[in-house]
């Protein structure tokens, strides 16, 4: 890569540099956006030469030919406070640039901005209008002003779609128009809605290339870049293939070309195949190229160390700053089945058959595997991608792609590390409502040191929350997964959980309906086995007439071959039935026929190119294996027709006192908050502790007791003592001035301290213990469970992660195993439930408006019919985690 111009490495200490970003547009390309600086003068006056007269027009309410030096020095010199100004950069050039000015003294300031003719209608206006909002909200700002003429009705709409409140006025062919600048829900909707499209675009460029050039391509059949060009060629990829070589005219018998800039034609997609130490001339000729996506096979980069660390950022840095996508270093490639494209850039030799199923893979030698093995199981693929270190391109743009591929009906994952694991979860959370997404999350102990540089550590804890908040289905092995993907894709979603189990082996009819119970599925009636001597037509009418009954959801078929007859008149009785009770698209059936693993012939549906499509009845070596892909896909279905919830707000919140107490907190380098700061926290969100005092003598306790009101409770300060099972340091019910005196000289020689805490005695309950768990990485996590040493033990804990609908609020409470115990167990008398949901969710609202508080333990919550009262708080606060989904867009 050549040496970047100045105006490309503005001093950092000018400006804040998080207000960099790197982002997607609307076409699938990328821009630089950063704050303007003084060196940037010449290249601003450049971007005004190449506007056109109506758009400088438009901007400048008259000609403005050119560009006067007051006002060259006035836009390239801000403050960054009172005037700010963003530039769109696409190489070396400025494309965009936005600005805002404040008005007076007061919270408003006027903002406008304007973007270069030939990349209008790229979204820049809307991304400018994003950042520019969030460093004025920043800067103390409120509200943004703009005057606009009412026939650029191109910018007129840039603010009216944008989400926000805004007022209009029009007065003489110019339109005044006011907004507000706090995010609304509908700026939110809109803003996630613009990344989606734009993430999915740039996706799609890559999956659907008009042309391919592949650097690297070797004669030597031992190299990566003959590999890539001949899986290429094999597939039949319909658009021209570019062999770059600079020591061969031709490879392989096709044309070579010394540069990619000697191609006549443009190149969509660039195929990476040479030594890392190569890589930077190279890209500088795919940057000149104008290429859109760059696909890079070779390894040598931040997976040996921090020599290629560096260079694979740089390569990044200036990939984006030029328009371009990365996927890899060290990637297998990617696949597209689609008959228009037959797409096969990677290094595996065989192109899976045409199917409804996407697949993401971090590992590139398992993606050869695994695409083996969909070939051999029968399962189609529609798309394929393997990142490799994942620099650019992750599974979240994968997973924007699919939510709107038509041609994507499952997604598949094999994930070794999250690089934005809040992102994942609200986009696997959306999706998976549309689409079953199945994931294998390896590296629970360690990571691959290519993986290490874009990715964040999530304990186990966290990510199996995130997968059972967000409906993705969890396997430990590709085999599993590969087990459930072959149900999903080819047979319809269960409506309930009843099974029934149709064979012809007793033995295995039993061993199906034990696997079926502990996975807590429910038996339609008892296995019907139709004998080992029964023909084809027996035991196909055994299992249409279980098919037809109003009672089962779904079927579990075991088959073990006779002797006699070929097993192939079975499966076309058994065909022939599933037909005939015309069931096929409502309940899912699953098979151990002929111990077959994937799709036999005999009981699949062909689809395009031959492949198994919907109907196809997916079979199983064993009868556990398909008894567990059928549980699987009950719970999801389960997951996916339950109530989304709503995101409510309690009443009675003070935000803005509360984010004001903690920003001084935190200012102060405060971690752990006294007792009278925790009170007045909670306080700000509704949660009432019970009150107490801290005294530090028996006549202190005595005198606290009458000022609460007998009877009272002494605890003991030490924290251990108190949250004992045996309650060694807590004395309760103490009715009298004695006793309370006699408690604090028993808990004085017990502890060893003087401080003690009197505490008015709270209705006797279920005790609780509700916590706030911090992952700098990946959020705050929500648990709840029942107080006591087996709980504890047993680790008997539910999990949410924050933001929690009233649905999520309700599943938390009922998931620990000893959950029972608050609805009246044996007996007891139930809790009030709705004021243990209220304060759960007021906690996690807390969490939600301040990621700031990084502990919070409420221990106990007594529970019962009088409400829920928190009697015990820890609550501390620290600098907001650095990893959010928050924000203007941008890519990590």
């Amino acid at each position: 890569m050549e040496q970047e111009s100045p105006h490309s490495q503005p001093n950092p200490d000018t400006y804040p540099q998080h207000w960099e970003a790197d982002v997607v547009l609307s076409d699938g390309g990328t821009v630089h956006l950063r704050p303007i600086v003084p060196d940037d003068a010449d290249q601003l006056v450049a971007f005004h030469g190449r506007l056109s007269d109506r758009t400088r027009y438009f901007r400048y309410f008259g000609p403005y030919p050119r560009m006067p030096q007051r006002d060259i020095e006035r836009f390239s010199r801000v403050d960054y406070s009172n005037r700010v100004a963003l530039v769109a950069l696409l190489g070396d050039d400025i494309v965009a640039v936005g600005r805002f000015d404040r008005l007076g003294e007061g919270d408003s300031a006027e903002v406008a901005f304007v973007v270069q003719d030939g990349h209008q209608g790229r979204g820049l206006g809307s991304i400018l209008l994003e950042h520019l909002a969030a460093a004025a909200r920043e800067c103390g700002l409120g509200r943004f002003v703009a005057e606009v003429l009412a026939e650029n009705s191109q910018m007129v709409r840039v603010f009216r779609d944008a989400g926000y409140q805004v007022k209009r006025a029009m007065e003489e062919g110019v339109v005044h128009l006011e907004f507000p600048l706090d995010p609304t829900g509908k700026s939110l909707e809109v803003a996630q809605a613009r990344e989606q499209a734009a993430e999915a675009r740039s996706v799609h460029n890559l999956l659907h290339p008009t042309s391919v050039a592949v650097i690297g391509a070797s004669t030597d059949h031992f190299k990566i870049g003959h590999a890539v060009l001949i899986n290429l060629l094999t597939a039949d990829f319909t658009g021209p293939v570019y062999p770059v070589n600079p020591e061969h005219r031709a490879v392989h018998g096709v044309r070579a070309y010394p540069s990619i800039l000697d191609i006549p034609d443009d190149v969509g997609l660039a195929v990476v195949a040479i030594p890392a130490s190569g890589i930077e001339e190279v890209l500088d000729a795919c940057l000149a190229k104008g290429v859109k996506a760059l696909l890079i096979v070779s390894s040598g980069f931040s997976e040996s160390g921090p020599s290629g660390r560096d260079v694979e950022r740089r390569l990044v840095r200036a990939a984006r700053i030029h328009g371009m996508r990365v996927v890899g270093p060290n990637a297998l490639g990617v696949v597209n089945t689609d008959p228009g494209y037959r797409l096969n850039a990677s290094l595996a030799p065989r192109l899976p058959g045409r199917g409804r199923t996407g697949f993401f893979a971090q590992s590139g030698a398992l993606g050869v595997a695994i695409l083996a093995a969909a070939t051999e199981r029968g399962l189609g693929l529609s798309t394929f991608v393997s990142a490799g270190n994942r620099a650019d391109l992750s599974g979240n743009d994968l997973l924007q792609y699919w939510q709107t591929d038509p041609s994507t009906d499952v997604i598949l994952l094999y994930l070794e590390s999250f690089g934005n694991p809040r992102k994942f979860a609200r986009l696997a959370r959306r999706l998976a409502r549309t689409k079953p997404i199945v994931a294998v999350k390896s590296g629970r102990n360690a990571v691959r040191p290519g993986l290490a540089a874009t990715s964040v550590q999530v304990d186990e804890t966290s990510v199996q929350a995130l997968f059972d908040q967000a409906g993705v289905i969890r396997v430990e092995s590709v085999a599993q997964m590969f087990d459930t993907a072959l149900l999903l894709a080819h047979q319809p979603l269960p409506e309930g959980d009843r099974v029934a189990i149709v064979g012809n082996s007793s033995a295995l009819g039993m061993l199906a309906a034990d696997v079926a119970l502990a996975q807590g599925l429910q038996l339609a009636s008892e296995p019907v086995d139709v004998g080992a001597a029964a023909g084809p037509e027996e035991f196909a009418g055994a299992v249409r007439d279980v098919a037809l009954r109003d009672d089962v959801d779904a079927l579990v078929t075991v088959f073990a071959p006779p002797v006699a007859v070929p097993g192939t008149t079975y499966a076309r009785a058994l065909r022939e039935a599933l037909h005939e009770a015309d069931t096929m698209a409502s309940k899912p059936m699953v098979t151990t026929f002929l111990a077959a693993e994937g799709v036999p012939d005999e009981l699949m549906v062909p689809g395009p190119e031959g492949a198994a499509a919907r109907g196809s009845v997916p079979s199983y070596p064993s009868p556990e294996r398909a008894v567990l892909a059928l549980a699987r896909a009950t719970r999801y279905a389960r997951w996916r027709a339950a109530p989304q919830g709503d995101f409510v707000r309690p009443e009675g919140i003070e935000a803005d006192r509360a984010r004001a107490l903690v920003d001084g907190w935190v200012a102060e380098g405060t971690e752990r908050l006294t007792d009278e700061r925790a009170v007045e926290l909670l306080g700000c969100y509704g949660i009432r502790v019970t009150p107490f005092r801290l005294v530090g003598h028996a006549d202190d306790a005595v005198s606290a007791a009458g000022e609460l009101g007998l009877p009272v409770v002494l605890k003991s300060a030490s924290h251990q003592l108190r949250h004992r099972t045996d309650l060694l340091g807590v004395r309760l019910d103490l009715a009298t001035s004695e006793a309370v005196r006699a408690a604090y000289r028993d808990l004085q020689q017990v502890s060893g301290m003087d401080e003690m805490y009197v505490q008015c005695m709270a209705p006797k309950g279920t005790s609780c213990v509700l916590n706030l768990m911090d992952d700098p990485s990946f959020g705050t996590l929500v648990s709840f469970g029942l107080s006591g040493v087996v709980s504890d033990l047993l680790g008997d804990r539910a999990y949410r992660a924050v933001p929690l609908t009233d649905v999520d609020v309700s599943a938390l409470i009922r998931e620990p195993r000893a959950a029972p115990l608050l609805d009246g167990y044996r007996g007891g008398e139930p809790v009030d439930r709705g004021a243990l949901e209220d304060l759960v969710l007021r906690v996690a609202t807390l969490a939600e408006d301040l990621p700031e508080v990084r502990e919070l333990v409420l221990e106990p919550v007594l529970a019962s019919a009088a409400g829920a009262h928190v009697a015990g708080v820890i609550l501390g606060v620290g600098p907001s985690p650095s990893w959010s989904d928050s924000g203007p867009r941008r890519l990590r």
